[in-house]
């Protein structure tokens, strides 16, 4: 079913999910914020990492998605978290000195 946009014009939604995606209100760093908190309360490990290392790219660092994942774990779950966790955990070890951050367990 097509969805309708600003100004009229119809999308069908794959093709926003498509990497079309050239909507302007949030910054892509406001975006991968909520990208990463929706895929952390669904629990949609697959994309996680892909989606961690975007949100890397456009200007995050790995303690601010650490917190983002604490957070969400007040309302998506603990075990929700701490895979969420577990994955930040490995890209962690992969990532050059200049975007490592060390992770703050639960607080």
């Amino acid at each position: 079913m097509p969805v309708r946009q600003g100004g009229g014009h119809v999308h069908a939604p794959l093709k926003a999910l498509g990497g079309g995606v050239t909507r302007t209100q949030l910054k892509p760093r406001e975006r991968s914020v909520a990208t990463v908190a929706a895929l952390v309360a669904m629990y949609r490990l697959e994309q996680l990492l892909f989606h961690f290392k975007r949100a890397l790219d456009n200007g995050l660092c790995v303690d601010e998605l650490a917190e983002v994942i604490t957070h969400l774990a007040f309302y998506s779950g603990w075990p929700a978290a701490a895979s969420a966790r577990n994955f930040l955990s490995e890209l962690q070890a992969c990532l050059p000195i200049r975007q490592e951050k060390s992770l703050m367990p639960f607080a």
